[in-house]
């Protein structure tokens, strides 16, 4: 079913509406657990544990179970992957970016909520341990996490914004998930709390030697949705930037000197959003999308406004399950509804201080 314009509020969640999105990251899904960016597609490990985090939100547990098995099975000796594979043969080995790795917790903490699969969890702590040690060795010494490894065993000496923060809610989520299993990570909390710092404070670590990415949309909003800011902060720093990058009841922009609107972009800013505490702005946000999802449920991934088409002519995985992390995130569907507008891992640390203090 194809609607124009979908409104969406807390505790109504349009189920029998989004089933058929999460079928068809199922139909995409190969034998393996991998899921490709659409039929025929390659597959990216960090898009593959959005679309696992999509079939979860859906309810289709041993289909992401599959997804984060061919993980384990795929992942390298030192924790990392290689930028692209095809099913289970990797593609390129130019590299090995530094926030695909640590993106296993986030996607298993996700999946742990929602759940409470506490031997699966256990069964997948090697590997969220591994990856989040990989990214952790690539920090520098002033809190950035270089971009990528290299074959010969150099680090790509620079940093992304967007990359950083996704390896930052993954340290929450790791770190969490470690408390669950009875570790303790001090280094991990060590390595966020400086990630964290760099984020804020040290803007000349990051796109040092290649063209500044701050042109594209997720540099704006993954700052908040990482929890590397505090919310006035994050409030003020939507504020800045909004009219630059949100077309009116259309969406938000991938880049901000492109008439092309992202449904992905825009379920992630929408995310952003609510951990602002702007509710309206984000349900009505999501309600322009809906004109961009065929008849099966799937969305293609953006518009171009200028043309009117379209494009690229392609229906990512990734895509429609921001859609479903989105709609859980404002409807408050699952466990795991507020995995990305929240700090978990502050507010953990804020209530345990609470209790000590009480027991004094």
């Amino acid at each position: 079913m194809i609607v124009k314009k979908l409104l969406i509020s807390n505790g109504f969640y349009p189920r029998e509406y989004f089933c058929s999105t999460a079928d068809y990251i199922a139909s995409v899904q190969k034998e393996s657990g991998s899921i490709p960016w659409y039929p025929g597609g390659l597959i990216d490990p960090w898009d593959h544990i959005e679309s696992a985090m999509g079939l979860t939100t859906a309810g289709l547990y041993q289909e992401a179970k599959m997804a984060f098995s061919w993980l384990k099975d795929s992942q390298e000796p030192d924790g990392a992957f290689w930028p692209a594979y095809a099913d289970c043969l990797p593609l390129d080995k130019s590299r090995k970016e530094a926030h695909h790795p640590p993106y296993i917790a986030t996607g298993m903490w996700h999946y742990y909520l929602i759940t409470g699969d506490y031997d699966f969890l256990l069964e997948m702590w090697p590997s969220i341990e591994a990856g989040i040690d990989f990214a952790c060795n690539l920090q520098s010494q002033e809190g950035d996490i270089y971009w990528a490894l290299l074959p010969e065993g150099d680090k790509w000496d620079d940093a992304l914004v967007t990359g950083c923060c996704s390896i930052l809610k993954s340290l929450e989520c790791a770190i969490l998930i470690a408390r669950t299993l009875g570790e303790y990570k001090s280094d991990w909390i060590i390595a966020r709390e400086r990630l964290k710092k760099a984020l804020n404070f040290k803007p000349h670590r990051f796109d040092r030697y290649w063209e500044s990415k701050s042109r594209y949309s997720m540099d704006w909003f993954y700052p908040v949705l990482s929890g590397a800011y505090t919310k006035n902060q994050a409030k003020k720093h939507l504020d800045k930037k909004w009219d630059r990058f949100v077309e009116p009841k259309i969406g938000c922009k991938c880049v901000s000197d492109e008439p092309w609107i992202t449904v992905a972009e825009s379920c992630e800013l929408i995310l952003a959003l609510l951990a602002t505490d702007h509710y309206s702005m984000a349900a009505r946000l999501f309600s322009w999308l809906h004109w961009q999802r065929d008849e099966r449920g799937a969305y293609w991934t953006g518009y171009q406004t200028e043309l009117g088409i379209y494009w690229p002519e392609e229906k990512p995985t990734w895509t429609s399950a921001a859609v479903l992390l989105a709609a859980d995130a404002l409807t408050q569907s699952t466990s795991a509804s507020n995995l990305f507008t929240r700090d978990s891992l502050s507010e953990s640390d804020a209530s345990l201080e609470l209790s000590a203090n009480a027991a004094k």
